[in-house]
């Protein structure tokens, strides 16, 4: 059945709520041919839970339900970004390339995303934009995020040069899991291009949102009847300043992020609905007269006053967000180069404020805080208790080596199989237990320690054992583990249940069991050394017995014999 895009869009008014379709001043289309890429967050804060659910599952989800009816000439692709590689800002890739009918595309190519890098916004809404070929021809982009720019490129400044080089660009920006604080930090990407911003706080809210958002792409453009002629206004009437303290000099547009944001004010003097957002130090605005709560912002760091707007009079009011200047700058030894994958999370004042990646250069709030960055498994927590105007300025050193385990069958025969391979630490507990550090699958892994002495256990099907190693920071460490291990096929007629014991007894007479499995054909990893092959069918059991090699294949068939039991 065909999509008839009147009765779609109808269907996303009717699921969102007409409330928030009429603040997205949503018109209902004759009939459109749209082009939009959907930029899907892919770094690695994706796999942080909302209701015990992985954002990245949820807005997989979500794609699946919005997606399943849309009109048939819309073009649409999908990018992505953060989905490769940790610490890379030039890791975004356009996993579906805009066309019709990409709906399901769309879907499973969201399906394999595995989260784990930056979070280069900014980037990828440019590649998304020239892919639409914004400077030719209408072009929109929905950006999906649930973090902030990490790759030092203004996405507020991209959007207004792409604004002004783009035929007709628009960008809409959901953000999903964002606090207030972070979606104002996002929602210029939409403001100054004409788009919308809305926050989603579940999958519900998330549905809802790109609904709306998918209906606004596909409207056709409406002729608004014409406006009422002003009222003579003064230009910019509203000419604020800001500076981090009391006394301190006045913030240019050489400093840190600047937000001005009005609101009307509630009968107690605080921000009530918001009415308009702008950036930079040196913002003038015009406002009709009357009475606002106009609000500062640099990075982190705010401040709120009424401010009341006279006709034919220039409100001048200035701001003192009391915020301190932190750059920070985390390597994993003396001297290092900054490790632009380290987490850097920030607590002031008692509350979780944000998660950074890399070195960080923002105002805080005066006040206790404390930072921790961590590279690898090695974390080192500052504490400060920041003042207002001052900066803290300093390289903060996790001080981690770097160990490099490889597996090997045999010397010089590596593993490619899906060895697990745990870290812990080598001292013991009272009960003689060690403390997991980390782990991975694989015959080759890499691991940021701290210093000191550690053990890697692995485990391959049947071979299992550990091997002692010690960490300096600064170093590389090699950790070779050489398993002196074979494979073992066995082959029987049917599925006879196998099981491989050590050929020698204790000294009650009990073999080691070291793996166990079904035929009709049965594989595993032993260390050389001599077993016994016990299968089992219908109750016949049968006993064969074997030696395993390092490094070499051994293949047997066994048939357990008729009557034989034990």
């Amino acid at each position: 059945m065909r999509f008839d895009l009147r009765t779609g869009i109808l269907g996303a008014v009717a699921a969102l709520g007409m409330g928030a379709i009429s603040a997205l001043g949503l018109a209902l289309p004759a009939a459109a041919a749209e082009r939009a890429i959907i930029v899907l967050d892919g770094s690695g804060s994706m796999w942080a839970q909302i209701d015990g659910k992985a954002r990245i599952t949820i807005a997989r989800e979500t794609l699946a339900s919005v997606l399943t009816n849309l009109p048939d000439d819309l073009e649409l692709g999908l990018m992505t970004y953060g989905h490769r590689k940790k610490g890379d800002c030039s890791d975004i890739e356009l996993l579906v390339p805009l066309a019709v009918g990409t709906e399901q595309a769309i879907i499973d190519a969201a399906a394999d995303i595995n989260p784990k890098g930056m979070t280069p916004i900014s980037d990828a809404v440019r590649m998304a934009a020239e892919d639409l070929k914004f400077t030719e021809q209408k072009a929109t982009v929905i950006l999906i995020t649930d973090g902030l720019e990490t790759c030092e490129v203004d996405p507020c400044a991209l959007a207004s040069e792409l604004e002004s080089e783009g035929i007709d660009f628009t960008t809409h920006v959901l953000g999903f899991g964002l606090s207030d604080e972070e979606g104002q930090k996002v929602a210029c990407l939409a403001e100054n291009t004409g788009g919308k911003y809305l926050s989603a706080k579940d999958g519900e809210a998330l549905v809802d949102a790109l609904t709306a958002t998918v209906a606004q792409v596909t409207q056709s453009e409406t002729v608004p009847e014409p406006a009422p002629a002003p009222e003579p206004v003064v230009d910019q009437n509203l000419v604020p300043t800001v500076s981090l303290a009391e006394g301190s000099p006045d913030l240019t547009n050489n400093d840190h992020e600047i937000v001005w944001r009005w609101y009307t004010p509630k009968a107690d003097g605080t921000p009530g609905e918001q009415l308009g957002t702008d950036y930079y130090a040196d913002f003038k605005g015009t406002l009709e007269p009357g009475d606002y709560n106009v609000q500062a912002s640099v990075n982190y760091a705010s401040s709120s006053q009424p401010v009341t707007i006279v006709a034919g009079q220039v409100a001048k009011p200035h701001f003192v967000v009391n915020g301190a200047i932190v750059k920070l700058r985390p390597v994993p030894s003396e001297g290092a180069d900054v490790d632009e994958g380290a987490t850097v999370e920030i607590r002031s004042n008692g509350d979780y404020l944000t998660t950074e990646y890399g070195a960080i250069d923002m105002v805080l709030p005066a006040g206790p805080t404390e930072i921790d960055v961590t590279i690898g498994t090695g974390k080192v927590t500052r504490s400060y208790d920041l003042k207002a105007g001052e900066t803290i300025d300093e390289d903060v050193v996790v001080g981690v080596g770097l160990a490099k385990i490889s597996a090997a069958y045999v010397a010089g025969m590596a593993v490619d199989a899906d060895i697990f391979l745990e870290v812990l630490e080598a001292k013991k507990a009272i009960d003689g237990s060690r403390k997991s550090v980390t782990y991975g699958y694989g015959g080759e892994q890499s691991f940021e320690l701290p210093t000191g002495d550690y053990v890697v256990t692995y485990k391959l099907a049947g071979a299992s054992g550990e091997v002692p190693f010690s960490i300096k920071t600064a170093e590389q460490t090699e950790v070779p583990i050489i398993m002196d291990a074979g494979i073992l096929a066995v082959t029987t007629p049917s599925d006879d249940y196998v099981e491989l014991f050590g050929a020698a007894k204790s000294i009650e007479g009990n073999r080691k069991s070291f793996d166990y499995g079904y035929g009709p054909t049965f594989q595993t990893t032993l260390p050389a050394g001599d077993y016994v092959i016990e299968t089992t069918k219908d109750n016949a059991k049968s006993e064969t017995p074997v030696t395993i090699k390092g490094g070499e294949r051994f293949e047997l068939t066994v048939t357990p014999k008729a009557g034989k039991t034990k």
